[in-house]
């Protein structure tokens, strides 16, 4: 069972210790004396992984099982995160191998939170890195929930089953041709960016750094105060754009692209997701100009930006959104388990399984008045079926339980309540920063025990993998023959 298993993971570590390179490169071009750590890191991840596709070399990779494709899945992403970790380790940037670690997990799963108290006195190898790891992890996510979610049938995504060209019982489709045009797509999205940025005054560096985090719907950023820092609004609305962007799901542009129909279901939470989006910003951007009284053109600059970065789960920051009044950190709270698209960057429960679960209400209310009216449960204008109504429910229950879950271990280990519940909904949801002034927008995790600090790195990857992948492996079913 394994080696198919071990087949993809050298092929994934192979590419990872590619990567390494390039802050390599930019610490021998900034002439830094202390360049080996991501040149060493590079080569032993490099050897490990050609060494397991070296000896797994012959195994047919599109023929694997579903309990492969799942032990695949998470062991892809878990070892991505303990090797992308060794330069931040060996560069000293980190004493101790669990704050590596949990900025390494955060990175790769999009998360975007960091235990860095000083983002700007870190070497620019650094920086590119953690932005690397966020643009990676995108791609990865991506492909993820359109080649693997669908097949797999976690949280109502069989409902996309149509994507699979690979009808059979195996695991893995033929998948090629899309992760092809996802790729192409993700890297013309975050050129795109860069450059616009550039237009618009920002640096380079700087640029290409923001890029690919707003893209990925990651949040790193080179600056300890975000995207405030930049003080620009021309900044902000290239990056809202992009990360809406990133918020939607790559096979729609595919279709687009290649002039062919969008679905009802398709459309239909891309739309949903949009006008909520509008909705919510301008209904806080009121707010904050009756309210508060700030002058509606910074209403809507703040509110729009703000909003979007949550949403998308991305957490960059224009100004410190939890001073807005004792209810904004509960608002955010709340809107990061929102979440984007399906077959997006995004964090978060995802529009689709929000508009299957309205319209379940929806039937029960009214089934509830007239017995015998048969009323199907619809999304986009698609009929959905009751195995895909039943498996949103347990998506989200599980969701939900597991940011209690979290949210507990914390609080039994000496943490308050706020910071304990603020936490876990910011790794379960991969918003970033929590929603109190330690740990928000201009805070960091720092405060986090190694334990904790390791739990969370498991949480994140509990939100970014949709929770099923993960929690099916730990059951006793899944390992019996």
């Amino acid at each position: 069972m394994w080696r198919p298993v071990l087949l993809i993971n050298g092929c994934v570590l192979s590419f990872l210790g590619l990567g390494m390179l390039f802050p390599a490169l930019m610490d021998m071009y900034d002439e830094r004396a202390d360049w080996s750590p991501f040149l060493t890191s590079a080569l032993l991840t490099l050897a490990v992984g050609s060494l397991l596709f070296l000896l797994n070399r012959h195994i047919e990779v599109g023929k694997i099982s579903l309990r492969q494709g799942y032990l695949s899945t998470l062991l892809s992403w878990v070892l991505v995160a303990i090797f992308a970790a060794f330069p931040f380790y060996l560069s000293g940037v980190f004493q101790d191998l669990p704050s590596a670690l949990f900025e390494s997990f955060s990175g790769v799963t999009g998360t975007g939170a960091t235990v860095l108290k000083d983002v700007e006195s870190q070497a620019r190898s650094i920086l590119l890195w953690r932005s690397m790891l966020n643009g990676m992890g995108g791609i990865g996510v991506v492909v993820f929930a359109v080649a693997v979610l669908p097949f797999l049938g976690i949280g109502g995504m069989q409902i996309f089953q149509h994507e699979n060209t690979d009808p059979g019982d195996k695991f893995m489709p033929h998948f090629v041709d899309m992760v092809q045009w996802i790729i192409g797509i993700y890297l013309a999205l975050t050129l795109l960016c860069a450059l616009l940025l550039m237009l618009c005054g920002m640096g380079r560096f700087d640029a290409l750094n923001h890029a690919l985090t707003a893209v990925a719907t990651g949040g790193f950023s080179t600056k300890n105060a975000s995207v405030a820092a930049f003080n620009s609004v021309s900044v902000e609305l290239v990056l809202s754009v992009f990360m809406l962007l990133g918020a939607l799901p790559m096979t729609f542009y595919i279709l687009l692209i290649r002039h062919q129909p969008i679905d009802s279901l398709r459309f239909g939470q891309v739309k949903s997701f949009l006008t909520i989006v509008v909705f919510l910003a301008a209904a806080v951007a009121l707010w904050l100009h009756f309210h508060n009284g700030v002058h509606i053109f910074d209403a809507v600059r703040e509110s729009w930006f703000n909003i979007v970065s949550v949403i998308t789960s991305t957490g960059y920051a224009s100004t410190d959104y939890l001073n807005w009044g004792v209810g904004a950190g509960v608002f955010f709270a709340l809107l990061a388990f929102h979440g984007g698209c399906v077959g997006s960057t995004t964090g978060g429960v995802k529009v689709m399984r929000w508009e299957v679960l309205w319209s379940y209400f929806h039937k029960t209310f009214l089934t509830a008045i007239e017995p015998n009216r048969i009323v199907p449960v619809k999304v986009g204008g698609a009929v959905v079926s009751d195995s895909i109504v039943s498996s949103v429910f347990v998506f989200v229950s599980l969701f939900v339980v597991s940011a209690a879950g979290a949210a507990l271990c914390l609080g039994l280990s000496g943490y308050d309540f706020a910071t304990s519940l603020s936490t876990a909904t910011a790794m379960i949801t991969n918003t970033g920063p929590g929603f109190i002034s330690e740990t928000g927008p201009m805070g960091s995790y720092a405060l986090l025990s190694s334990t904790a600090k390791l739990l969370m790195c498991f949480v994140m990857l509990l939100g970014r993998l949709e929770i099923l992948t993960v929690l099916v492996v730990f059951s006793r079913a899944f390992w019996k023959d």
